[in-house]
């Protein structure tokens, strides 16, 4: 360990006290035979060895070994007869004895820090026999501390926060320095604090390291981090002493200490009529040089005819005021709003409610700006009726529109084609009256759904578009018929009032009070001796056996016409024809085989009625 040339100054200092003390710190050997000796705690008497403790300084830096201390035994005549002899830690490496003098010397540069003191055992023996002369004593050579460390901050450099506006004395944080020289010797390791950079607005305990604010109100807004330069020194601070130095990062933590302000007591924007429900109009942002959960702020609009048009939200991430629009502008009703708008902190700190009030006003004016509209018809839906029995040209409803802009230009009419690719229906260009193209039937087609285009005349490519629902009124143009073809079969061994086969009919028209059904067997099978037919006034009918005795081979098929008419105004008819086939049926009378030639047998029927069965049956063959 080397030494600067203050402390080889203040090593000399040392040295020379210790010389001059050295007659009661070195240790001889001498007869003393009245004083005892002490050693492993029991006590000897008549001992000529007496024993002190060695001192040596540290960091000798001469060329010559280092005087430590003398050996000496009262059995030493001075005539050479006894012989030194040093064991124990660092003897010979460290420690050196003269064994005809009994003078010690160090032969190393030593240093308290990395060893205090050295444990040695001494001896005199005769030089002729080698015996010892005295008994083999301990003693200790210490390490006489200089002041050769500076103070060191071990945790060093520092960061530390301290809120904004603290008052003076605020601890903010602790430092500590430590020095390796002997605490129990002199003031070498007594370490005192000061502030070399930081001041006027830091300050430093001297014993404790606590380092505190020392100027009140200090912004961080102004400014936000400081670097002191703190020292620590021993030797109580004095002149000499050595010194070690850290420095310290001290950031002002934010405070509320900033109320919001709108950097202009009014705005302006305009915005086309057009924009939709739910845009952006405009951001505002008040100015709040506070920062975090201090700079956030709710915004809300206190005033104004804006009221319930517009509402206003917060960016939680810019913290800006986003007005967006709640209802459809109309630059033809109202062309501008005013509005109140307020920015609050929400977050209040109430030691700084005098800087307050920590909320501010702004208003905001809305300009709308007129958009050339498309033609708005009066009603988004027209529904209209017409019977399927009108003649072509026939006035079905009429459509309006009207251009919403001030010029209010004339609107002219068509109808989108693609809702109406059949062409049932036209429009007046000029007056939006419907009419119909062509005949129309319920049955096909219900319910015609199609777009009217409303143009502006001065400019085309502004159209609007209105929906016309077109239900078709119906009327009886559709007879009755069987709701099904049946496939009816009778027994040979139908017994008479045999039920065979139970009809319903159908028909395409829709009556309002729905449909009601007439059956019965025509005029000219009214009479005929195999089949009758019963209404069973619930718009079904049946069809029951009049005899038995039906037999395949005498006529295996029957031909029933059945008469229908609806109930309609005026009402209309069919007859239709019921095939019946003979069979051979087992007990339960499942039909078995039924023969498919046709023997035409009279029914009751005239002549005519049978040639025109008879033309039926070939025509089916």
């Amino acid at each position: 360990m080397k030494l600067g040339k203050v402390e080889f100054c203040h090593f000399l200092q040392i040295l020379a006290t210790f010389l001059c003390l050295s007659g009661m710190n070195q240790a001889e050997l001498t007869r003393s035979r009245s004083k005892p000796y002490f050693q492993s705690g029991r006590t000897r008497t008549k001992r000529s060895w007496v024993w002190n403790q060695f001192f040596v300084l540290e960091e000798y830096m001469g060329t010559d070994p280092l005087y430590v201390g003398k050996l000496h035994s009262d059995v030493d005549k001075g005539d050479g007869s006894i012989k030194y002899i040093l064991s124990g830690e660092g003897a010979s490496s460290i420690f050196i004895i003269d064994e005809n003098t009994g003078d010690i010397h160090a032969t190393k540069r030593l240093d308290r820090e990395e060893q205090a003191y050295y444990t040695l055992r001494a001896q005199a023996l005769d030089r002729l026999t080698n015996k010892p002369v005295e008994p083999e004593s301990e003693f200790v050579i210490k390490i006489q501390d200089i002041n050769d460390n500076e103070p060191k901050f071990l945790d060093g450099p520092y960061t530390a926060g301290v809120p904004e506006m603290s008052p003076v004395g605020t601890s903010v944080v602790q430092v500590t320095a430590t020095d390796a020289d002997d605490p129990t010797y002199g003031n070498s390791a007594r370490v005192v604090y000061s502030i070399l950079q930081g001041q006027p607005y830091f300050s430093v305990e001297p014993k404790t390291g606590v380092i505190k604010t020392a100027l009140p109100n200090m912004d961080r807004e102004a400014k936000d981090q400081y670097l002191l330069v703190i020292q620590a020194k021993d030797m109580v601070g004095q002149n000499g002493g050595l010194s070690g130095t850290t420095s310290v990062t001290v950031t002002l933590t934010d405070v509320n200490d900033n109320p919001p302000r709108f950097p202009r007591r009014s705005y302006q924007y305009n915005v086309p009529e057009s924009l939709p429900v739910a845009s952006v109009v405009a951001r505002i942002k008040a100015a709040d040089a506070d920062v975090g959960t201090n700079a956030e702020m709710e915004y809300k609009i206190v005033d104004g005819d804006g009221l319930g048009v517009f509402k206003i939200s917060v960016d939680k991430d810019t913290q800006e005021g986003i007005i967006t629009i709640q209802k459809e502008l109309d630059f033809e009703a109202k062309t501008s709003y005013t509005l109140r708008i307020e920015a609050a902190n929400m977050h209040v700190d109430p030691r700084f409610l005098s800087l307050g009030p920590f909320s501010d006003m702004t208003t905001v004016k809305i300009i709308v700006e007129d958009v050339d509209e498309p033609p708005v018809f009066t009603s988004h839906l027209y529904s209209m009726v017409v019977s399927e029995a009108a003649k072509v040209g026939t006035i079905i409803g009429t459509v309006a529109a009207h251009d919403p802009d001030a010029s209010n230009s004339p609107v002219r009419y068509s109808i989108d084609r693609n809702t109406d690719l059949e062409r049932y229906f036209n429009i007046d260009a000029n007056s939006g009256v419907i009419t119909t193209a062509k005949s129309l039937d319920r049955e096909t087609n219900a319910i015609h759904n199609i777009t009217v285009l409303a143009m502006e005349s001065q400019n085309p490519a502004q159209i609007g578009r209105g929906y016309v629902a077109i239900t078709i009124l119906d009327i009886n143009d559709n007879a009755p018929e069987f709701a099904m073809e049946y496939e009816t079969t009778v027994c040979e061994n139908a017994q008479p009032g045999q039920v065979i086969q139970k009809i319903s009919a159908i028909d395409k028209d829709d009556p309002p009070n729905g449909h009601q059904f007439y059956f019965s067997l025509t005029a000219e099978a009214a009479n005929n001796h195999n089949f009758t037919l019963q209404d069973n006034k619930d718009n079904t009918a049946t069809v029951l056996t009049k005899r038995n005795g039906f037999r395949r081979q005498e006529q295996s098929v029957f031909y029933l016409p059945i008469f229908i008419v609806d109930s309609g105004s005026p009402s209309l008819s069919s007859t239709n024809t019921l095939t019946i086939r003979v069979c051979d049926c087992d007990a339960d009378g499942i039909a078995q085989t039924c023969n498919a030639e046709a023997y035409i047998l009279p029914a009751g029927l005239s002549t005519g009625a049978l040639i025109a069965i008879l033309a039926c049956v070939l025509t089916l063959l």
